[in-house]
């Protein structure tokens, strides 16, 4: 090709590319995938959400105070089965704490071991008359109440009681009823009445058991004869004892500990219970009813409590603490059944709602109308101990 043929070529090239525009700039890179481990809560915040403002999270607050201050092991001296493993379990892996656990199976027991100078235990579970008795004593220590946020998911229903009034003392950790349970595949007649107990049909004879604790096992043979569980009234408590007596041999045991036992195994088909004992009974054997007595029955609350003699009260106070928090509140009813007094707990529904739904352990209020709460009767204890030490049961 000659010289213009080349330079004709070359102007044609030219013409070409320009034709085709500039070149294209260079992609911009894009950036990795982000894992979702390593996304900043924040990130995931609605965006009317504060920037520094935490995002919502499943994980419950800490409860475990002054960690620098939390003495390794705790002693709490409880009735038996009356806390969940879980709640013990976490307390220790939350805040490594060791709870040891000692029990007692009647109220007159755990005054009786302090009062012979116990003194290696944290924190206590008294019921209502005993916590009475007890600050009387001088027995119990003062809560510091800054140590106790989680007091705010108590239900006000559960405060400011008769046996303390201010709360120095205690703060509530169930409630329920002592009424009485029957297997109707045994006995095919509905039961309503203490005369049902106390007044046994031949085919319940033997086959009975009682609560192995004096103010109850009395209050209810005074229910039965009309009286006030907490009379002071000589002939009607001599009255009383007179229908345990007549009661005794149609009864197989005085237990607080193993009557839901003796009931799901079918060695008794009536039984003297408190409300939690009696839903896990049914739990195991559905055969069984729990009854509130028409003529009424005790309701009591159960609380926690600081000896004063306890060596750790700090760690005390964060374990109560810790108990009232709405999660652990609701793993503990779950777990052993009986009333709760964690309002934000029921509110939130954590309970289950078979449980919150039940009259046996939520009773309606017409049925509260008909129940008493037992009272430090005074120098009047020495008559319900000599009926109790007559009828032959002990402590």
């Amino acid at each position: 090709m000659g010289i213009v043929g080349r330079i004709f070529c070359l102007l044609v090239l030219v013409a070409i590319l320009a034709a085709c525009g500039a070149p294209a700039a260079s992609p911009t890179p894009v950036p990795p995938a982000v894992s979702p481990t390593t996304i900043s809560p924040t990130a995931l915040a609605p965006s009317s959400a504060s920037p520094t403002a935490p995002a919502p999270s499943t994980v419950a607050e800490d409860s475990c105070g002054d960690r620098s201050k939390l003495s390794k092991e705790l002693y709490l001296f409880n009735w038996p089965d009356y806390i969940a493993q879980e709640v013990l379990d976490r307390f220790e892996r939350e805040c490594g704490v060791r709870v040891i656990v000692d029990t007692y199976d009647s109220n007159e027991a755990l005054l009786a071991k302090l009062q012979a100078g116990a003194t290696g235990y944290d924190v206590i579970v008294p019921s209502d008359y005993m916590v009475s008795i007890m600050i009387k004593e001088g027995m119990l220590a003062e809560l510091d109440k800054s140590h106790l946020p989680n007091l705010k998911h108590i239900d006000p229903a559960h405060l400011g009681l008769y046996f303390d009034p201010e709360n120095k003392y205690t703060v509530p950790y169930m409630w329920g009823t002592s009424g009485f349970m029957y297997d109707t595949a045994v006995i095919r007649r509905e039961l309503k009445s203490w005369k049902d107990v106390f007044e046994p049909a031949p085919d319940v004879r033997g086959k009975i058991s009682m609560l192995k604790d004096e103010r109850e096992v009395i209050g209810a043979a005074l229910k039965y004869l009309g009286f006030s569980m907490n009379t002071t009234n000589p002939d009607e408590l001599q009255k009383a004892k007179e229908v345990l007596i007549r009661q005794k041999p149609y009864v197989k045991a005085y237990t607080s500990d193993t009557n839901r036992d003796l009931l799901v195994a079918g060695e008794v088909v009536l039984a003297h219970i408190w409300t939690g004992d009696a839903i896990r009974a049914r739990d195991a054997k559905p055969s069984l009813k729990y009854v509130i007595p028409e003529e009424g029955c005790t309701i009591w609350q159960d609380n926690l409590a600081i000896p004063k003699t306890a060596k750790n009260k700090y760690t005390a106070e964060v374990f109560i603490n810790f108990l009232m928090r709405p999660d652990i509140a609701a793993i503990n009813a779950n777990t052993i059944k009986y009333g709760s007094p964690n309002r934000t707990a029921i509110q939130q529904r954590l309970i289950d709602p078979a449980l919150l739904d039940d009259p046996g352990i939520y009773p309606p209020e017409e049925l509260k109308r008909r129940m008493e709460w037992l009272i430090d009767v005074g120098e009047a204890i020495e008559l319900y101990d000599r009926i109790w030490t007559e009828l032959g049961v002990g402590r």
